[in-house]
């Protein structure tokens, strides 16, 4: 089977790992890919946007199956183009894709369905927005409506920083159309988890739960990222929390969707917060997540490409998947300055024994040399017995990683661990 593969980061290095060990695989095609995906696949210079270009270049190569990974082209109707072509793809069509794209549809549709979340209020005028804020509970949260490459929340400590945000967004266009249109939500508290799922549009499977670190700095701290690492799984993600999610959340959000006439087909992300109450959603996402992808799926032991062709064809419910009883860490290293600017172009020296657990995201090649091109420039997963020794050797490997300027978190998983140590004092 010929594959191509829509996107280019970390996340896509991952899925490309997994379906590279299905022996039916003949050829993987990432469009674009990076200089280290190219290890693993054919690299074709088309942005993940360029639906034009993606459909020139399906039309004129044979493709047996296709995964679309990241959100913009999900949103644009990526797989709705391809499956016009007689490609079978990963991924919702765009009609569905909305519940990221949209975060106005999004909490709407939990409102209608009765699905636990955020109190809110919606605006697309800055005037009645910033009234609002007068009298709204603080700290609060402001997002942009549409896609912002994971950026477009604030959460505002202060009324003078929710000011500030819906400003930012609705009149200086930080997040650009995306933030013409805002929600401002109701703060909540309580330890955060995703969940990835598959889902066929009529049965939904969890993967393993994650925790993301979005903030660049240790503790919590500074800017928010496209995410510094992720472990698996969540300690916080009990088993009579997993019920709750399932009944009061995952299963209502398939049929809601159903309902609406948009079936959800692909990988469908749960942001959730266990708050005192219960889980609630922070966020759905129509893809997997960057990058806890690169911790839930080196655990599947199941073929990723067969359980992928069972929800495109509507048969998950006859289709094992199966996660292994361990842990996973992935430590992310990142180029000096990101999240703000940052250079580039400095080689990169990774080990032979630890390439095989490197997922590279912003990353070029350059007289036959990797070189850094990109804020988050890869991650390094390490998969144990337990997290304590998954979190010690992904830390021992990515410390053997080597560019200038090279940043990482040093706290990945600790909170996992604190988490673990509760529930081990406990019982």
């Amino acid at each position: 089977m010929r594959i191509l593969v829509i996107g280019g980061g970390g996340r896509e290095h991952a899925i490309i790992r997994k379906i590279k060990e299905n022996p039916e695989v003949s050829a993987i095609y990432a469009l674009p890919g990076n200089g280290g995906i190219a290890a693993d696949a054919y690299c074709v210079d088309v942005k993940a946007t360029d639906l034009e270009g993606i459909k020139a270049f399906a039309a004129g190569h044979p493709v047996d199956y296709a995964v679309v990974a990241p959100d913009d082209p999900l949103a644009a109707g990526c797989v709705d183009m391809l499956e016009g072509m007689g490609i079978p793809c990963f991924g919702p069509r765009a009609n569905a894709a909305i519940i990221e794209a949209s975060k106005v549809f999004a909490k709407d549709l939990m409102k209608k369905y009765g699905i636990p979340t955020a109190r809110y209020e919606t605006f697309d005028d800055m005037g009645k927005a910033l009234a609002y804020l007068e009298d709204a509970p603080i700290p609060t949260v402001i997002k942009a409506d549409g896609l912002a490459l994971g950026k477009g929340v604030i959460i505002a400590q202060t009324r003078e920083e929710a000011r500030a945000a819906v400003v930012s967004m609705m009149q200086d266009k930080q997040f650009g159309k995306s933030g013409e249109r805002i929600v401002i939500e109701e703060f909540l508290e309580g330890p955060e988890v995703s969940v990835l799922s598959f889902t066929d549009g009529k049965t939904i499977v969890p993967m393993v739960s994650s925790m993301d670190h979005k903030r660049i700095g240790d503790g919590d701290t500074g800017l928010n990222t496209g995410g510094m690492g992720t472990i698996a799984p969540n300690p916080y993600y009990t088993p009579a929390i997993a019920k709750r999610c399932m009944d009061e959340i995952f299963l209502p959000t398939v049929a809601a969707m159903n309902a609406e006439g948009r079936p959800f087909k692909g990988c469908l992300y749960f942001g959730l917060m266990i708050c005192q109450d219960g889980p609630k959603v922070i966020e759905y996402n129509c893809r997997f997540g960057d990058p806890e992808t690169q911790v839930v799926l080196p655990l599947l032991e199941s073929d990723l490409l067969t359980v992928m062709r069972a929800v495109t064809e509507e048969r998950l419910d006859e289709t094992e998947v199966k996660f292994a009883d361990k842990s996973a860490c992935c430590v992310i290293l990142a180029s000096g300055g990101y999240p703000g600017a940052y250079p580039k172009g400095f080689p990169m020296d990774i080990p032979a024994d630890v390439l095989p657990h490197t997922y590279v995201a912003g990353a070029a090649m350059k007289d036959g040399q990797l070189v850094t091109a990109g804020g988050r420039v890869l991650g390094v997963t390490a998969v144990a017995d337990d997290l304590p020794k998954a979190i010690e050797e992904a830390y021992e490997m990515a410390g053997r990683v080597r560019f200038e300027g090279a940043y990482k978190r040093n706290d990945i998983g600790a909170r996992a661990l604190q988490a673990l140590g509760s529930k081990q004092t406990e019982e």
